[in-house]
């Protein structure tokens, strides 16, 4: 009797969470650094479920090309704004994901942007290794320091939340939140919940680490853009799509705002000619918020588990109910 299969759609993933789902299914795995989607449509007929991440579209098209032997779809991710949830619930697909196991990488990534992008350390890392250090005065490569600074973070589940308690620790004179409901652990650091245009005019710095939802698209925008600080920083790990880019462009070309620090764009990769990659007041990183070695792991892992919790129908570690 044949086993199921699991179309693996990424090269490299840690080979413990690769020996998981080879003790229960035939592995395929895409060997492409840069898998196309031709090739995961070429790849994905008679599958049972497809391990993939937040590059990998997941839409009607390939769960029809997959066909009904198709049961789950396993991301490495915490969002899931790249399936399609209304065709998994039209052909009974199950979806897990990784929610927890890379909060405290993401967080450390957020808190990273902050400090990169506000003490300018990309553009005087690039002034050393290009002979602009020298003539050197009081003011040079100065940026703004996070004691004493209001930070605002839209967005306050998990990652959010562990932002919150690392930012804390720079002495902070105020700490403001959005959220659906107050979240007890950030009002115990002195946090405050309030509106989004009161976070984003009041705000020094403004972390987005919320879900990318219709009702979160674009929640920067640019009348949001324009309340904002005069030397405001604008940290984005969430989704690029929570910004609108082009009026993120013309504010940063016109120094509307300070900066900017996105671990997320629009689109990824971001096109070499993007006014963005020519900009000294812009950190840029390439969608790496959970890149640490044990945090990559984890969510392989757990993402293998999901998997083969589908196959022995039982309840998963991680569902997405929908």
């Amino acid at each position: 009797m044949s086993r199921p299969k699991v179309l693996v759609a990424m090269k490299l993933v840690p080979e413990i969470a690769i020996d998981l789902l080879r003790k229960r299914f035939d592995v395929e795995v895409c060997d492409s650094i840069q898998v196309t989607r031709a090739e995961i449509m070429k790849k994905v007929p008679g599958k049972f479920a497809i391990f993939c991440g937040p590059w990998n579209k997941i839409d009607e098209e390939l769960i029809k090309t997959a066909g009904p032997s198709l049961k789950v779809v396993g991301t490495i991710s915490v969002g899931y704004d790249h399936v399609d949830l209304n065709a998994l619930k039209k052909y009974g697909i199950r979806l897990g994901n990784t929610p927890d196991v890379l909060t405290e990488a993401v967080a450390e990534t957020a808190v990273g942007l902050l400090i990169a992008t506000t003490r300018r350390f990309f553009e005087a890392n690039h002034a050393v290794k290009t002979g602009g250090w020298k003539d050197v005065t009081p003011v040079w490569m100065c940026g703004r320091g996070i004691k004493n600074s209001v930070v605002g973070i839209v967005g306050c589940g998990n990652i959010g939340t562990s932002t919150a308690k690392k930012l804390k620790t720079f002495e902070i004179s105020q700490l403001l939140y959005t959220s659906r409901t107050e979240k007890p652990a950030v009002k115990a650091l002195g946090g405050k919940l309030v509106a989004i245009d009161e976070l984003v005019e009041q705000s020094d710095f403004i972390i987005l680490s919320i879900a990318l939802n219709k009702d979160t698209k674009f929640i920067i925008n640019k009348e949001r853009i324009a309340k904002m600080k005069s030397h405001a920083v604008l940290v984005n790990i969430g989704r690029g799509e929570l910004i609108d880019q082009d009026a993120l462009i013309e504010a940063l070309q016109e120094k509307r705002i300070g900066g900017a620090g996105l671990d997320v764009m629009t689109p990824e990769p971001l096109p070499l000619d993007s006014p963005l990659m020519k900009m000294d007041n812009v950190v840029l990183l390439p969608h790496i918020g959970n890149a640490a070695i044990e945090t990559r792991t984890e969510v392989a892992i757990l993402t293998a588990k999901n998997i083969i919790a589908v196959l022995d129908n039982t309840a998963m570690p991680k569902e997405v109910k929908f």
